[in-house]
C-alpha cells in the first residue's frame, strides 16, 4: 500500500479500479446521499464495462461519425435508464452534461480496448 499513488489509494478507498474511478469522478455531484453515491459508483463500473465490451471494442471506433454517435447515444441511454442509470437526483440536463463529459473521456482515453493510457500508468 505504501507504493500506491494518491489516485490509486483513493480508488481503493472508493472500492473502484482506476478506470472506473475516472468515470465516477465525471458522474458524481456533491449533493448526493450515501445511497445515491453507491448507485453512482455502480453505474460508473457498469457503464465502463458495457462500453469496453461493446461500442469501444469496434476497431477504429473514433474514425466514423456514426460510430462516435453510437458511443455517445449508448452513454446517454445507459445514464438515463431507470434500471441502469443515475439516481433520480439527476435532472435530464445533468445527465446530458455527464454524457458529454464521459464521452470526451472515453474518446481521449480509449482509442482501443484495453486503454493504452491505463496500461502505461500501471506498468
Amino acid at each position: 500500500i505504501a507504493e500506491l499513488s494518491d489516485e490509486e489509494e483513493r480508488a481503493v478507498r472508493e472500492g473502484l479500479d482506476e478506470e472506473s474511478l475516472a468515470v465516477y469522478d465525471l458522474l458524481k455531484k456533491p449533493t448526493l446521499t450515501k445511497v445515491e453515491t453507491g448507485k453512482v459508483k455502480a453505474v460508473a463500473k457498469s457503464l465502463l464495462a458495457k462500453l469496453k465490451a461493446g461500442k469501444l471494442a469496434v476497431d477504429h471506433w473514433r474514425e466514423k461519425q456514426s460510430t462516435r454517435d453510437g458511443v455517445r447515444k449508448a452513454i446517454f441511454d445507459f445514464l438515463f435508464s431507470e434500471t441502469t442509470g443515475l439516481p433520480s437526483a439527476y435532472s435530464e440536463d445533468e445527465i446530458g452534461e455527464r454524457t458529454d463529459a464521459v464521452y470526451r473521456h472515453v474518446f481521449e482515453t480509449y482509442p482501443v480496448v484495453p486503454s493504452p493510457y491505463y496500461g502505461l500508468r500501471s506498468a
